[in-house]
């Protein structure tokens, strides 16, 4: 997954303002205790991370 593909998913789930915000602040135990920006910084993969966000906030499985 690009990362662009990513964003898009983001913003459609969040809505754009927010979806920026959740990935600076929300520290999620499916990232090892890492925000979004965290992870990526970290190195994983932004499938990986889409996963993670997927699995904490419970997204709709036709949006995954």
């Amino acid at each position: 997954m690009k990362l662009t593909v990513f964003w898009e998913r983001m913003s459609t789930h969040f809505g754009a303002a927010y979806a920026d915000s959740f990935a600076r602040d929300h520290v999620m135990s499916e990232l090892g205790g890492r925000t979004v920006y965290q992870a990526f910084e970290a190195g994983w993969e932004a499938k990986d991370v889409w996963r993670a966000v997927c699995q904490a906030v419970d997204v709709p499985a036709e949006r995954r």
